[in-house]
């Protein structure tokens, strides 16, 4: 039973509960709550035991915690509290099947869910530290507020969140009374020297609408060659932009000197058949196009339990991607030497159409790589893929942060919001925000009004 009013360690720290969606979200949770104490319910990893083994991300995660607790503890029980890295940072200790004497979470809830256990595992820590503040952090809404429903503290887990994704970095800004000359200048020679010309910003490379009066001029200031240049809005593939955001994102794709492009927009504003188009135009430029996306299963059930090989469990997921590449085969439909050309790049797997966890392990060298509906990734699983990246490979990201089919994630700490936040100023990176849909008015009206 717990021991109440044990207070042996500082009454000012507050001690942190980390439940286990927070560990397969970040294996190095733990050393993120500064001078807090941190502890974990011996379910937990139990939990993490499931996940240890397979080639997924919160396989990848559950391993490395389970490294870091080990690494952590040394010869120490870490039944008690054992320091952290410094003598700075808190300490960390694992809950054992402790009953809370007060409130029984799973005379409450029900004793069939782990969950469960994992909320008295905190509230005995609330017992047994009166004056200190026991807070659970679970990336599992349902949870916090069971929690919040005991009277004990409950909080998402903040790491590598976007505190105002509505003022997310979108990519373009609009300039009025701009000088008409240098609107005449970049129009007459497609690429003018921006070294002296003052633009709101210059920390990154960014797209701007110039305009004076009736003039009117769509450019994109690159930040390591400092130059201006205008956006085209020729077709590329047979796929003509509707849009200026759809110019700039194509500008984008096309620069060789840009080397990872981010595309977000809702659904039917273009995202994948731009990136797919752009990489088709450039094909003779790499050795493979590769298009991928997370597989996020609407049920509980994974594609393991699909029927088939490999190709046929993944498929159903892929059909999105097939679909835009058809639309583009749509357009060559009088040549018939291009539609043979790109069933040719099909089957030499010049394209290759695949699910995600495929490419982990290898080094991505003279790939034109798209990651379609990356706002299903994790931040560490975009930092891991862009960590593939090998010589002349361009990386490509597109998706909707704000539909998120991934349990967990939310519109601040997606993976695409967190790489748009954090390499907005790199010169190797462009990102452009699609606003309008393109897809068809009925498309359009469900965007707008449902």
């Amino acid at each position: 039973m717990a021991k109440k009013g044990k207070t042996h360690i500082n009454p000012t720290k507050k001690i942190f509960v980390l439940d286990t969606s927070v560990i397969l979200y970040d294996h190095d949770a733990i050393n993120n709550f500064h001078e807090h104490d941190v502890a974990i319910p011996i379910q937990v990893l139990e939990e993490l035991d499931h996940f240890k083994s397979g080639n997924d991300t919160r396989n990848f995660e559950a391993r490395s915690f389970i490294r870091l607790i080990d690494q952590t503890s040394k010869q120490q029980l870490i039944s008690d509290w054992v320091q952290l890295k410094t003598e700075s940072a808190g300490k960390f200790r694992v809950i054992l099947n402790d009953q809370p004497l007060k409130i029984d979470a799973e005379e409450i809830f029900g004793k069939s869910k782990t969950d469960h256990k994992i909320l008295n595992a905190a509230l005995s820590l609330k017992e047994e530290y009166v004056n200190k503040k026991v807070v659970l952090v679970s990336k599992d809404i349902c949870l916090r507020l069971k929690a919040k429903a005991l009277d004990l503290h409950a909080e998402d887990y903040e790491t590598g969140k976007i505190k105002n994704v509505d003022e997310l970095y979108a990519g373009k800004t609009e300039l009025s009374n701009f000088p008409e000359s240098i609107i005449d200048e970049v129009k007459k020679n497609k690429c003018i020297d921006a070294e002296n010309i003052s633009l709101s910003a210059k920390e990154g490379n960014h797209f701007y609408v110039l305009k004076n009066k009736r003039k009117v001029a769509n450019v994109f200031y690159n930040y390591a060659l400092k130059t201006l240049s205008a956006v085209s809005t020729d077709a590329i593939f047979k796929i003509k932009p509707k849009n200026i955001e759809q110019a700039c994102a194509i500008h984008a794709l096309l620069d060789p000197n840009i080397k990872l492009v981010s595309i977000q927009g809702n659904a039917g504003t273009g995202k994948t058949l731009l990136a797919l188009a752009s990489a088709l135009e450039q094909r003779r430029e790499f050795r493979q196009i590769y298009i991928t996306r997370p597989i996020v299963s609407l049920s509980n059930k994974d594609i393991g339990f699909l029927p088939g090989d490999a190709k046929s469990k993944t498929d159903p997921f892929m059909a999105p991607i097939w679909d835009n590449l058809r639309f583009i085969k749509d357009q060559f439909s009088g040549d018939e030497k291009m539609t043979a050309k790109i069933d040719e790049l099909i089957t030499t797997e010049k394209i290759a159409i695949a699910p995600l966890a495929f490419i982990r392990g290898r080094t991505l060298t003279k790939i034109f790589f798209i990651i379609d509906e990356a706002q299903n990734l994790t931040p560490h699983e975009v930092k891991t893929i862009i960590s593939r990246a090998g010589e002349h490979t361009k990386i490509v990201f597109t998706g909707d942060i704000y539909q998120i089919d991934t349990p967990y994630l939310d519109s601040e700490s997606n993976g695409l919001s967190y790489l748009i936040e954090n390499a907005k100023n790199h010169p190797l990176y462009a990102h452009i925000t699609l606003q309008k849909g393109e897809r068809s008015e009925l498309a359009n009206l469900a965007n707008a009004l449902l």
